[in-house]
């Protein structure tokens, strides 16, 4: 079991399978992109696999998230959820990406053993999409949404982040797109991820200011803590349901004392939060030829000394060193 000294217990797992992207958002990296990670840094398929197993089989975890950067972008994804499938007991499995790739691999993740997808859309307009990610690939994402629903992936949750100036104002009109296509939207305060460090809490859209912009157009009902349960997102039933509506607000009403996730990075690093400073090797142990049972002592104690909280109210906060293309969203 994965339990730290505040007595909360992860069965959450995060696993990174690349720090690549193929988008630029303005909030995550720079115009030019980053210097990714030479291949050999990065976990084989193999390794990913055996850790993902010690974690299901023998330390408690019961769901895995893949992420990335873009994990789509990893070349033995399938292969990967289909071996993790086998697992048993089988974990529940979900990707987080960007789609660009989803209308191509939606129904090979499905067969493969995928439960469902969680797809980064900021905008319902194209010209702000290029100006947010420096990419004219709106259509593309429209397109792979569609086709994980199609597929049976769902629910398919719809991650936006809101920036001043340029899509600040469409959280109603994203909800009730949301809505008409079946999809489950929620909205991300942006957090101090990016690589550039430019974060500023000042001028950021808080969870606030988009609660007060969708109840211009819907009425939204508290969903209750016991429904939330350790989920990152507060959500409310629209307009009496059946759909609901998360705001996952990291920086002003952080959740941190129900976290239940650990993280693994594509180069096989532990990292107890997301906004951690310090980093627990796996990778080392099994290149060393270490057991399984010798990887999980490691792992559990990296858990055990899980801080309190994000440290985001801390006035001496500072930003992880490596950005959210590395450590894994």
């Amino acid at each position: 079991m994965l339990i730290d000294t505040y007595g909360r217990v992860a069965t959450d797992l995060r696993v990174s399978l690349t720090d690549r992207c193929n988008l630029r958002c303005t909030y995550c990296m720079p115009e030019e992109g980053l210097q990714w990670l030479a291949k050999p840094d990065l976990l084989t398929d193999d390794e990913i696999v055996r850790l993902i197993g010690i974690a299901v089989t023998g330390l408690g975890v019961t769901e895995v998230r893949f992420t990335g950067g873009e994990p789509l972008l990893r070349p033995g994804l399938v292969g990967i959820v289909e071996r993790c499938a086998a697992l048993a007991p089988r974990p529940k499995m979900s990707l987080t990406t960007n789609g660009i790739g989803l209308k191509r691999t939606a129904t090979a993740l499905k067969a493969a053993g995928l439960d469902r997808v969680n797809v980064s859309l900021d905008t319902l307009r194209p010209d702000v999409f290029k100006t947010l990610t420096r990419r004219d690939r709106h259509h593309d994402v429209i397109d792979g949404m569609a086709a994980a629903r199609d597929a049976g992936l769902a629910p398919v949750k719809v991650n936006a982040v809101l920036m001043p100036g340029l899509n600040d104002d469409e959280a109603p009109d994203l909800l009730a797109w949301a809505v008409e296509n079946d999809y489950e939207m929620r909205f991300i305060e942006q957090m101090p991820l990016d690589a550039q460090h430019g974060w500023k809490r000042d001028g950021m859209i808080t969870a606030g200011d988009i609660l007060e912009s969708l109840r211009t157009r819907f009425t939204l009902t508290a969903e209750g803590e016991d429904e939330r349960g350790s989920a990152p997102a507060e959500r409310w039933i629209v307009d009496g349901g059946p759909h609901r509506v998360g705001v996952i607000a990291s920086v002003t009403r952080p959740f941190c004392r129900a976290c239940d996730r650990t993280r693994l990075t594509a180069d096989g690093q532990v990292r107890t939060c997301l906004f951690a400073r310090e980093e627990s090797d796996l990778r080392g142990a099994l290149r060393s030829g270490a057991p399984d049972e010798e990887v999980a002592r490691l792992w559990k104690l990296a858990m055990w000394g899980k801080k309190a909280g994000s440290g985001l109210d801390d006035p001496s906060f500072l930003q992880p060193d490596r950005p959210m293309s590395a450590i894994g969203g």
